[in-house]
This record gives C-alpha cells, sequence and structure tokens, in this order.
C-alpha cells in the first residue's frame, strides 16, 4: 500500500469522525449526509436523497465488514483495513462518488461550478486551498467547469491503495489521527 494513500484515508477518517469522539460511528453518517445535503439547496430530492442513501451504506459497509463486536465504533485501523481493500469497499465508493457529483450537478449539464464543488468538499470538512488545488488539477473549463465524470473518477482513485500523484493528493495535508 502506497504512503499516499495511507494519508489519504487517514484525512478522510479525521473528516468522516464529524461528532468528533475519535471513532466512527452512525452518528457521524448522519451528520455528515445533513452538512453536504444542506449546501446543495438546487438538487433536487431524488439528489439529495441519494447523498444521504450513500452515506448510509457507506457507515453499513463499515458496521457490517468492521463491527465484529457489534459496539457500533469503528476504530482507524479498523476503517483502514476495509477502505483500502477494493474487494471490500468498491461499489460503497462507487456509490457514493457518483451521489455527491450528481449532487454537484443539479441542472444535469454534466459540470461542477467551482462554488457548488468548493460548499460540498467545505461541508466533508476539506481545507479551502486543497479544495481549489484539487479543482485546478481537474482542469477546469474556460468557464471554471469540470466534468462530473472527472470528479467521480477523482472520488474513486482517492480511496485506490495503489494509487499516487492523482488530483485527491492535492487534498491531503498533515493529518493527525
Amino acid at each position: 500500500m502506497r504512503v499516499e494513500a495511507t494519508n489519504r484515508v487517514r484525512l478522510v477518517f479525521s473528516l468522516l469522525d464529524a461528532n468528533g469522539n475519535g471513532v466512527l460511528d452512525a452518528e457521524d453518517f448522519d451528520i455528515m449526509a445533513r452538512r453536504v445535503v444542506e449546501v446543495a439547496p438546487d438538487s433536487d430530492d431524488a439528489a439529495k436523497g441519494a447523498m444521504v442513501a450513500a452515506f448510509r451504506r457507506y457507515w453499513s459497509t463499515l458496521s457490517t465488514e468492521l463491527d465484529a463486536d457489534g459496539d457500533g465504533m469503528i476504530t482507524f485501523d479498523e476503517y483502514a483495513a476495509c477502505v483500502l481493500s477494493p474487494e471490500r469497499f468498491d461499489a460503497t465508493i462507487g456509490d457514493f462518488a457518483e451521489s455527491l457529483a450528481a449532487l454537484g450537478d443539479p441542472d444535469g449539464d454534466g459540470l461542477i461550478e467551482r462554488p457548488l464543488f468548493m460548499a460540498l468538499m467545505i461541508a466533508i470538512g476539506f481545507e479551502r486551498p486543497n479544495i481549489d488545488a484539487l479543482f485546478d488539477a481537474f482542469e477546469p473549463s474556460d468557464s471554471d467547469r469540470i466534468e462530473v465524470m472527472s470528479w467521480v473518477v477523482g472520488i474513486k482513485d482517492f480511496y485506490s491503495p495503489e494509487k499516487a500523484g492523482i488530483p485527491g493528493d492535492h487534498l491531503v495535508g498533515s493529518v493527525e489521527v
């Protein structure tokens, strides 16, 4: 597994721990889903519902795969073991990526504008300068928009243990878990 992948996972774990208790639990995914959906008021109810469902599936996959003692909590080590195992987590990440990108394209034109991209990523908890660097890495058009599929692929790559030098690496700074 690449160091870059481990750094990305550490960052995501720290962001997903939305209630700040040091572990992931169902409440974290409810909090995160609310935050993300709230910043996309122009998206339709179907897109919002799909995003909430994707966060719930994310939690369900983690709890099903990893919560052997049934305590309803996932530690960082448990999380990394699942997320960096594509055979266990690819479908969940695919669903999440497609739902998030669709939420970012409320008019359905296949393009995501920087302001909504920024709002969604800030709602997740990423830092503004890193989000700008990521958006720029997706090579936006002259009208400052990126293709939905570029973001979907970028999200999937972010969770790929063998990837390095990807646009998503712009999101990673020094992260402590």
